[in-house]
């Protein structure tokens, strides 16, 4: 039995992530808990933003401590001050508390994000190539510091081991979010003379990744996706829809003057996000981590498209 604390237990991944944790000892943290935790799951009300996670940390000293918490899609008229405070501060007050309580192992899900939107990244990326989270798109840039964060303290806190993944596009029964939103749409939007393919991983999958990270997994960074991509086509034909080929200047150009007016809630940099998106490789995740992902890409699409009634 290990004591494992997690924070933002709550969310969709995290409920998934206690589940799988039956036999140890967990600690669930969030701002409030969620109606399905186990009863032999201790809950702790915890703001990542503020002190509290030393004062949890400090009462429970767990072993492993799993950090979820972060603002993966922010609810409309968030200001981006708050999605840093989560992200970044709540990251770096997490870390102290740990370095601070002796815990053995720090396991931080981190995102695809962070290499970056690039047209010149390379196709797949790996846990090698640089970090270059765009300063315009707040959770990549984020995702960024923080991963420079958790390198330094790797050089000055060694014997806190840490497991870091880089998460793909996570799709699952209720996964709601600004990139399901796209394939709500009538037709689905491309780049002209862009592929930009969408990797996926399950969340039954990512819940059993963290939880090998926190018990008997090896320490590392992980890029962590399905087998296989889907392009922008392949989703359309899977829904029955048509794509929609917009040229890149004309879409920068129609988002630069709706932006503003209010008529969209995306701005012309949305267009990098359209036409380069991380594609990740996972043979580290295959072969030095140990996990074979149970569902590919493309299956995972479908649990999700059959679950969302497309």
């Amino acid at each position: 039995m290990t004591r494992i604390l997690i924070t933002g237990a709550s969310g969709m991944i995290g409920r998934a992530l206690v589940r799988s944790l039956a036999g140890h000892e967990v600690i669930a943290t969030d701002l409030a808990p969620a109606d399905d935790f186990p009863s032999d799951v201790i809950f702790e009300e915890l703001d990542v933003t503020g002190e509290d996670a030393g004062r949890v940390m400090s009462r429970y000293h767990p072993e492993v401590v799993v950090h979820l918490a972060s603002i993966v899609t922010p609810p409309k008229g968030m200001h981006r001050k708050t999605a840093y405070a989560v992200d970044v501060t709540g990251t770096r007050n997490v870390l102290n508390a740990a370095r601070e309580n002796g815990v053995r192992r720090l396991v931080v899900t981190s995102s695809g994000a962070a290499y970056g939107y690039h047209a010149d990244n390379p196709v797949p990326l790996r846990e090698t190539d640089p970090l270059r989270g765009n300063t315009v798109f707040p959770y990549a840039y984020h995702k960024r510091l923080v991963e420079e964060m958790l390198a330094e303290a790797r050089q000055v806190t060694p014997e806190l081991e840490q497991v870091v993944l880089r998460v793909g596009t996570v799709l699952g029964q209720g996964t709601d979010n600004q990139i399901t939103a796209l394939f709500h749409k009538p037709r689905l939007l491309a780049i002209r003379g862009c592929d930009s393919p969408f990797v996926f991983i399950w969340t039954e999958d990512l819940a059993r990744i963290l939880q090998r990270a926190a018990t008997d997994g090896p320490a590392g960074i992980f890029n962590v996706a399905g087998d296989g991509v889907m392009s922008i086509e392949d989703l359309a034909n899977a829904l029955g829809k048509s794509v929609l080929h917009l040229p890149a200047g004309l879409l920068r150009t129609a988002l630069a003057i709706a932006h503003p007016l209010g008529v969209s809630r995306y701005g012309p940099e949305q267009v990098r996000f359209l036409q380069y998106r991380p594609v990740l490789a996972n043979d580290a995740l295959k072969s030095v981590f140990g996990y074979v992902p149970a569902k590919s890409s493309r299956e995972v699409f479908d649990i999700w498209k059959q679950a969302a009634g497309l």
